[in-house]
């Protein structure tokens, strides 16, 4: 089968007829609000995409965490990426009772998938929710899965759980596919409707009817990929090429730091040529670029094949946290300072700017490092919840920032962090000070007066 990109309209469209002797496809039957589309886990992925969905779709909006469900109904969005108006107009019923799946005759999976501690693929939530989603699996269904996982999972873990919990068989009674998430949290420009979307199926029926059903909703096209392996594998691809790129980058950046050359300014020259990649060293974290990529090492173990340049990427990237302290440390030193008696700021907690979510953020990873070595840490995160950051961490959120700081670490950039310049930097940093601006959010340092200004 040749992949195409928005041009595959009702080709199969009397192929759910033979099977069922139904008169209209799926398809036709939720644009006509006959028929019933769930989503299943309601994230910073979820929701969107049933909120989307539910402008023209039946929708149930199902999440097993009841406190987020009961915000929800009062049209607030617990990631803080949507606001109420997106709420409004839409048909759609939020539920934390796994019975209402038993209504929707289309079901989308967007749970969660993790690593666990070892660095190993943790699928107890996708395979949890297979369970629940086979226990309310009827004939004629279609279930499509976004979550991101290895290539071959949808097939090897999750239909075999569907068949054993439904009693049903894949192909004949209900059909799969996968499509990947592609969500960028604090993205305004590249929202959900204006990114290509990416979908396969078990068979070509539901290849037919869930391209129909995501190039409902999807301006930028579809792209059908010609099996569930390749879509599985274009997603981890994906954060894996940005992961390699920027381990890379902060790989450069330590030498250069050796050399005693802003790697900035370095980047800023070779971006002249006009096939240059930009990317910058950085902190890698969240749960896609941090995660990802130990989905494709896990499975290449699995059939005895060491991935060399990935794992060496995840490593590199993993260290920067402790990489960027001991900078740190020694920069202080020269200042003729020590990390133990000085008074640290840093300025962002979250795994990227403008969003909210904590989850594997290598700039709180850091904060804890820096927690256990700095005399005094203020942090201060206008995005996430001070609760959280305490429950994840261990770490106190500052309410506001103090002054007489020996360092600044400005580790995540927020736009709320905009009116922030050089001026109040100096207002709040004693003299000889460290100033640590990871994407050079700044600018040029005109008169240093003491402070000595790093980059990554």
């Amino acid at each position: 089968m040749s992949t195409q990109t928005a041009t595959l309209t009702h080709k199969n469209a009397n192929t759910i007829s033979k099977v069922y002797s139904k008169t209209k496809t799926t398809y036709e039957s939720l644009c006509d609000k006959e028929a019933t589309l769930a989503l299943v886990g309601l994230g910073y992925v979820g929701l969107p995409i049933a909120l989307e969905f539910a402008k023209t779709f039946k929708v149930i909006g199902f999440d097993i965490n009841n406190s987020r469900v009961q915000l929800m109904k009062q049209h607030i969005d617990p990631s803080k990426e949507l606001v109420m108006a997106d709420f409004k107009n839409k048909d759609i019923e939020f539920t934390a009772d796994p019975i209402n799946l038993r209504k929707a005759d289309v079901m989308v999976v967007a749970v969660p998938t993790p690593v666990s501690k070892d660095k190993t693929p943790d699928l107890t939530p996708l395979s949890k929710a297979c369970k629940t989603v086979g226990e309310g699996l009827s004939k004629g269904n279609i279930v499509v899965f976004e979550s991101t996982v290895y290539p071959g999972c949808t097939e090897e873990v999750c239909i075999p759980i569907l068949e054993k919990i439904s009693g049903l068989k894949c192909n004949e009674d209900f059909w799969v596919g996968y499509s990947p998430e592609r969500i960028n949290p604090g993205d305004k420009k590249h929202t959900l409707t204006k990114i290509t979307k990416i979908v396969s199926g078990s068979d070509s029926y539901a290849e037919d009817e869930i391209y129909n059903i995501y190039d409902h909703i999807i301006e930028a096209g579809v792209h059908l990929a010609p099996s569930m392996k390749v879509a599985e594998a274009a997603k981890i691809v994906e954060n894996t090429q940005r992961d390699v790129n920027i381990a890379l980058m902060n790989e450069l950046s330590t030498f250069f730091d050796a050399l005693d050359i802003n790697t900035h300014d370095v980047l800023s020259a070779a971006g002249t040529k006009w096939n240059f990649l930009n990317f910058y060293p950085g902190l890698v974290g969240g749960h896609c670029i941090g995660v990802d990529p130990y989905y494709l090492i896990h499975k290449a173990s699995s059939i005895g094949m060491d991935l060399d340049v990935i794992s060496s990427s995840r490593k590199t990237n993993d260290g920067m946290p402790a990489k960027v302290v001991e900078l740190l440390k020694a920069n202080l030193a020269d200042q003729g300072k020590n990390l133990s008696d000085a008074k640290v700021l840093v300025l962002g907690a979250t795994f990227k700017e403008n969003v909210s979510d904590l989850r594997n953020s290598k700039a709180a990873e850091m904060s804890q490092l820096l927690n256990a070595q700095a005399k005094t840490l203020d942090i201060i995160e206008p995005y996430a919840d001070g609760v959280e950051l305490f429950n994840y961490y261990g770490l106190e959120k500052a309410q506001v920032m103090d002054s007489d700081y020996d360092a600044v670490v400005y580790a995540v950039n927020h736009d709320k962090f905009e009116s922030i310049d050089w001026d109040f930097i100096k207002s709040i940093t004693n003299t000889e000070s460290v100033v640590f601006d990871f994407k050079k959010s700044l600018g040029f340092l005109n008169d240093n007066n003491g402070v000595k200004y790093l980059t990554l």
